[in-house]
């Protein structure tokens, strides 16, 4: 097989592997495109060593599902994670939150959850001030060593997750799995976008 054909059909797999992918995430409330990738390449029969698409490629398949199969349903759900992480974010303005994740990104369907980035002093002043204001939460697995420690917040229809940093993290820019720039927004943005979807 010539060299073309190989890339072809490397291509072809990257592609159905990054459909299956978004279409697992869309429908099982997986969040981790890696987790995602990997059970698409388990689910399609390929080999563990397949060829992988970026994650870039499964959030745009992710939004092509969500636009022709959920479309109604995943923008009301965006729209009402996003009010909930303004109004978290107002309560925790002390701690400098960004709001990162499928919520920011627009792709928040049915299972998603909120991510909220702190910058405070340390991870003990964020509890107190929980314990404070009587909001309940547990201890979750940071995802990144980065990460000093996740306090989840349960809610009667939504989950956040406060993934809680050094001070100094703040001016570092964290990034994906593909390298690039994560993306994160301060209060003001999310306000703007919510606007904009209320239009």
């Amino acid at each position: 097989m010539s060299s073309h054909q190989d890339r072809r059909r490397s291509s072809r797999q990257r592609s159905r592997v990054a459909a299956f992918a978004a279409r697992l995430m869309a429908q099982d409330g997986i969040s981790d495109a890696a987790l995602a990738k990997r059970k698409a390449v388990r689910s399609l029969g390929l080999p563990e060593n397949a060829t992988m698409p970026e994650d870039g490629a499964v959030e745009a398949e992710l939004r092509i599902y969500q636009r022709l199969f959920q479309d109604e349903e995943q923008q009301v759900r965006n729209v009402h994670l996003l009010r909930i992480a303004a109004r978290l974010m107002a309560t925790m303005a002390r701690f400098r939150p960004y709001l990162t994740g499928p919520v920011l990104e627009g792709t928040a369907g049915r299972y998603s959850e909120i991510d909220l980035q702190l910058f405070p002093n340390s991870a003990k002043e964020v509890e107190l001030f929980l314990l404070s204001e009587r909001i309940e939460y547990r201890h979750s697995v940071p995802r990144t060593e980065r990460a000093e420690a996740v306090l989840t917040i349960v809610g009667d229809d939504a989950v956040a997750n406060l993934v809680i940093y050094p001070p100094d993290e703040e001016r570092v820019s964290l990034r994906t799995r593909d390298g690039k720039a994560r993306e994160r927004a301060r209060l003001e943005t999310v306000h703007r976008l919510l606007a904009a979807a209320l239009r």
